[in-house]
């Protein structure tokens, strides 16, 4: 989801421009005819990509968790009568002795995005191994002792949990305990402990359905109630998790951040659940619109939050986002009672805000030059990265540890970031 381009989709599914709000990107088309997956016994070997190391203080260690609501049949399969969520926690390690890595993606889950990232970028299929990279952490090590502050991440629609842990593991570096969500059936593939992966068949074909028949704001809305009841799910069993985990984190200081749709979440999270403190929303729409127009407000944009909020948008000319671009940002704006900011990476698009920005530049000369730009901005990628993570780190560093750099009271900066009046 973007801050102004929107998905259509033609009844043979493909999606063709779906943007900033509550629809689903073209990273998801690849996988959008396949509810379940199998993993294949010879993938395809290609090229390892890495990730950029984290630069906090503390090493850090990953743990999953399946969690299961069995209330609330899944949203997208009526027939399943329990919804099931997979989270990943990253947080504060202490040392690690150089034991095993994670690796980003389970292995069905790389295949399956990557197959989507491959498509939309029209790269050779098996030019990059997506179940390779590894991460910084350890699983399943031992926690650093002290209380940390939680903070929540919901990913973009179409993306999975996996695809910003460059900033999940550096802000858990820096002493946060960090919880990403993936929303299953929205992700192109959520790969559980015991095998089974199940894809996002059904929701495309309810996109594709609302959008033959003019019922796109019932989709979008839809959507956003099953992200917000699985973040309702994830907040209410973090006091369920291992002790080894839970004992560690400080649930009075939440904050949450997300990417497009996940931005959007976490807006209408803080609407309704004071649970969470402070929230970060990365160029996503917060009206229910296939074009963001002004015309489909949320609630949270037409009435602002008493808490902190920052906004990060991407500054492209064909589908940026600020206060003044984005309806639902000046709406926002204007009745936002607590903190505000809006700032916008120079040079960046879309995906600037995850870990494509760190990832796909490493296919240069595999891929042209205009495909890389199109697909992740033209701004340094080192100077993106450093800019998202000290952003990100500032702004929950000032709201939910008392600590304040001062990097987002505005003006001039080292980082590649404008600060919109």
């Amino acid at each position: 989801m973007r801050s102004s381009r929107l998905v259509a989709a033609s009844l043979v599914g493909v999606v063709s421009c779906l943007a900033v709000s509550t629809a689903v990107p073209a990273s998801v088309v690849a996988a959008s005819h396949t509810p379940t997956l199998s993993v294949s016994s010879n993938p395809p070997r290609g090229l390892t990509l890495t990730l950029p190391a984290p630069h906090g203080r503390y090493a850090t260690g990953e743990s999953t968790f399946r969690l299961v609501d069995d209330r609330r049949p899944d949203p997208w399969v009526p027939s399943r009568p329990y919804r099931e969520l997979m989270i990943s926690v990253f947080y504060p390690a202490v040392h690690t002795g150089g034991g095993p890595f994670t690796h980003q993606f389970p292995a069905a889950a790389g295949a399956a995005f990557g197959a989507a990232v491959e498509g939309r970028l029209k790269l050779p299929a098996g030019l990059v191994d997506w179940a390779a990279t590894r991460t910084h952490s350890v699983q399943d090590a031992a926690m650093a002792p002290g209380r940390f502050p939680v903070v929540l991440y919901s990913p973009g629609a179409g993306d999975p949990r996996d695809w910003n842990v460059s900033l999940a593991e550096h802000l858990a570096s820096r002493g946060f305990v960090v919880v990403t969500i993936d929303h299953t059936g929205d992700a192109p593939a959520v790969q559980f402990p015991d095998g089974h992966v199940v894809g996002n068949g059904p929701l495309m074909a309810a996109w594709t359905q609302s959008f033959r028949n003019g019922t796109t704001l019932a989709f979008f809305t839809k959507l956003m109630d099953a992200r917000k009841a699985d973040t309702e799910l994830v907040l209410d069993r973090l006091t369920s998790l291992p002790a080894r985990l839970s004992g560690g984190m400080d649930l009075n200081r939440i904050g949450m951040f997300g990417h497009s749709a996940g931005g959007f979440t976490t807006a209408n999270m803080m609407f309704d659940d004071p649970r969470i403190k402070a929230g970060v929303n990365m160029d996503g729409t917060m009206e229910y619109t296939v074009k963001p127009d002004g015309t489909s407000l949320s609630e949270v944009a037409r009435h602002g939050l008493d808490r902190p909020f920052l906004l990060m948008g991407s500054s492209s000319a064909a589908g940026g986002s600020d206060v003044h671009r984005e309806p639902s940002w000046a709406a926002f704006w204007q009745h936002q009672r607590g903190w505000k900011a809006d700032v916008t990476l120079d040079d960046s698009v879309h995906a600037s805000f995850t870990d494509a920005k760190a990832l796909l530049p490493q296919l240069a000369g595999q891929v042209p030059a205009a495909t890389l730009a199109s697909a992740v901005g033209t701004v340094d990628p080192h100077r993106a990265v450093a800019a998202d993570r000290a952003v990100v780190a500032s702004f929950f560093d000032r709201f939910l540890k008392d600590r304040n750099d001062h990097l987002l009271d505005g003006g001039a900066s080292r980082y590649p970031i404008t600060f919109v009046q």
